[in-house]
């Protein structure tokens, strides 16, 4: 029976792989073996690690190939019907030195002839039996194989090609199984230790949280632990590790092959005479250098990390009213003393018992059992509940672990109250976990926007901007009917305003600022939350009136020099006005003018000869040539008023620019935060 190496330590990670010690003992040569499933190959050829403790060497790992089992029995040497099995296997073997023991002590080695199957009689009927014939030295002697005791092979290649096949066989009854022999060299008995990395679930966490009026809190941690293995985990080491290392999965197990190139022989014509050229000097040496690749080391080991205790017993926690109360009987139920250690980025709980689990099994395994800093408070937000804040515990990692995330039960006074769910704490960590909602408290809120004066204005380039306040006020009414006093956390959105006239919070989070307010029993407070942001209005004197001008004034966001530059500017864009009306005129004139040229042309073309129609012609002529005189004299004018506009234009231009102003009318009182 070959030697065992059970499993002695296991370390199980949050990001799905496990870590296995084996240790057990070897004497001399021998082989171990081991069973692993075939997608778990890869990571035991990626981080297998063997050792002999005791000054022995491992000589060689080889495993199962990859090749289906049908086509790796084809390859076998020998066939092995399911009937007629031992007569089929001695038909196949012929020229085989086997040695064979027929009754207590009569041994003959010979060779395989054959195997032919004779009449035998029996009674008086006539039985064929099967009978081995072996050439024994030079005569030939035949053994009836029924009565045949004992057979050895002698030659060392059947009875390797018969192992091969025999081990072949018993893996097809496991067909995702692949096995895994280490090759052992030393002498007598020696220490062997084995570790290697797998796929495995994940192990979780859950809490107990009981709470009691003036005690402490008391805070119960378990993990839950899956051995989906085929192996039983018995008084192992158990370590649960947390942490994201990083793991990855890399195919080492299927066979990788290169292409390479195809190079035919070269056939080449009848050598031809060769007529060496003259030579010039000495030729000189080419060197050629070879990259040399050393062989990748294909193995990872994984050294344990280092340990730490935690639980020593269990038993089921209760008793009868009017016995001990649930905490003593926690406290006297589960001694719990969790060892833990930082691992660089990792943290570790070890238990300091040896645990079972046995294959295709889970066990809850208790980590942590202590009191920590903590109380019963409420935590309103009006995005998870509008009406009723929610009862929580506001934990404070007083224990010295780091606390994985999971579900937590919460007990108080003996009585189940609600379930929350619990991130990742480092120690002095602070969280509040809600685990139910407060019915006894009920808050009602109320928003309104409005915009604050004027605290600024800026004359820049032709332009008054001012700036103000655009304020959102949230009134939140908290009405407290418990009969007793309550400590209320609420959570207001940060929006990114700027708070103002508005209590310090007592703390803020990434997306929330919390407002602490004690509340009397039976009671009803009010939190204003003031919130601000900076507003612009502008206004372009371009096209201010003078209305506006005033309001301006009064309003301080100008002086009266600002005043009277605007004023003037406004005058200059009334003359501007009046130049766009005469241009207006004007042009109308022009095409009125344009088209009465038009019909006076049309009407002369239509004239036909003699005296009266010569005099028409003379009229039309006159009429169109003080026309033309009008529209030489509108074109002067047009020209005059083009250049007035551009000059009043510029003149306006340089006037706003040169307006230059900056009032700081003060932030008012109503805006300023509170220390």
């Amino acid at each position: 029976m070959p030697p065992s190496l059970p499993i002695r330590r296991v370390v199980l990670y949050k990001h799905g792989v496990g870590y296995f010690e084996r240790r057990g003992k070897v004497s001399g040569s021998e082989t171990l073996h081991f069973d692993f499933k075939a997608r778990d190959m890869n990571d035991v050829l990626k981080s297998m690690t063997v050792l002999d403790l005791s000054g022995g060497s491992v000589s060689a790992v080889s495993y199962d190939s990859t090749k289906p089992l049908e086509q790796l029995l084809k390859e076998a040497t020998i066939r092995i019907p399911d009937s007629g099995s031992l007569t089929a296997l001695l038909g196949q073997v012929k020229g085989t030195r086997v040695r064979v023991r027929v009754g207590r002590e009569n041994q003959v080695e010979g060779v395989i002839v054959g195997l032919e199957t004779l009449p035998v009689a029996q009674g008086e009927t006539a039985v064929h039996r099967p009978f081995l014939t072996l050439l024994v030295g030079a005569s030939l002697r035949s053994f009836d194989l029924l009565e045949v005791a004992e057979l050895t092979f002698l030659d060392d290649t059947v009875r390797k090609d018969l192992e091969f096949y025999l081990a072949t066989v018993l893996s097809s009854y496991k067909k995702d199984t692949k096995r895994l022999s280490v090759l052992t060299a030393g002498e007598g008995e020696r220490e062997l230790f084995a570790s290697y990395v797998l796929e495995a679930p994940v192990w979780k966490t859950s809490y107990r949280i009981l709470v009691e009026e003036g005690e402490k809190p008391l805070l119960q941690g378990w993990a839950v632990v899956d051995n989906t293995g085929d192996e039983d985990w018995v008084d192992v080491d158990l370590a649960l590790i947390a942490g994201l290392p990083v793991s990855f999965v890399h195919d080492l197990y299927s066979p990788r092959y290169m292409q390479r190139p195809v190079v035919e022989v070269r056939t080449e014509a009848a050598a031809a005479p060769v007529i060496p050229e003259e030579g010039f000097g000495a030729l000189a040496d080419e060197e050629v250098m070879l990259a040399e690749e050393e062989p990748m080391d294909m193995e990872m080991s994984m050294a344990p990390a280092a340990s730490a205790p935690a639980p020593k017993s269990f038993r089921t926690l209760g008793g009868p009213r009017g016995g001990p109360s649930r905490r003593e009987a926690m406290e006297r139920s589960v001694g719990v003393k969790t060892l833990t250690k930082e691992v660089g980025d990792l943290f570790e709980y070890r238990v300091d018992h040896p645990v079972t689990v046995h294959r295709n099994q889970s066990a809850l395994v208790p980590i942590l059992h202590r009191p920590f800093e903590g109380r019963r408070v409420l935590l309103y937000n009006r995005t998870t509940r509008e009406k009723n804040p929610m009862a929580c515990i506001e934990l404070k990692n007083t224990t010295g672990l780091t606390l994985e995330g999971g579900p937590v039960t919460v007990t108080e006074a003996d009585t189940y109250v609600g379930e929350a769910m619990l991130d990742t704490m480092k120690p002095d960590d602070t969280r509040f976990v809600p685990y139910a909602v407060e019915l006894g408290c009920v808050v009602s809120v109320e928003d309104r926007m409005e915009d604050g004066p004027v605290f600024r204005a800026v004359v820049s380039h032709g332009m008054l901007m001012v700036e103000y306040y655009h304020l959102r006020r949230t009134l939140y009414t908290v009405r407290n009917k418990a009969k007793r006093a309550q400590t209320l956390f609420l959570e207001h959105p940060r929006t990114g305003m700027e708070l103002t006239d508005t209590p310090e919070p007592a703390e803020t989070t990434d997306n929330f600022h919390r407002f602490k307010l004690e509340l009397v029993a039976s009671s009803e407070r009010e939190l204003t939350v003031t919130e601000r942001t900076t507003g612009h209005r502008s206004w372009y004197f371009s096209n201010t009136g003078l209305d506006e001008v005033r309001f301006f004034l009064d309003s301080g966001y100008i002086d009266e020099r600002v005043a009277q530059g605007v004023r003037e500017v406004i005058s200059i864009r009334e003359k501007v006005a009046r130049l766009d009306q005469e241009e207006q005129r004007l042009n109308n004139e022009r095409a009125r003018l344009f088209k009465d040229q038009e019909r006076i042309r049309s009407n002369i073309e239509s004239l036909k000869s003699g005296a009266s129609q010569r005099e028409l012609s003379e009229r039309f002529v006159t009429k169109l040539n003080e026309q033309e005189d009008r529209l030489e004299a509108i074109a002067r004018e047009l020209e005059r008023v083009e250049r007035e506009k551009r000059e009043a234009q510029q003149e306006v231009d340089r006037k706003l620019q040169a307006l230059a102003f900056t009032a700081d009318l003060g932030t008012p009182a109503s805006n300023e935060r509170k220390g």
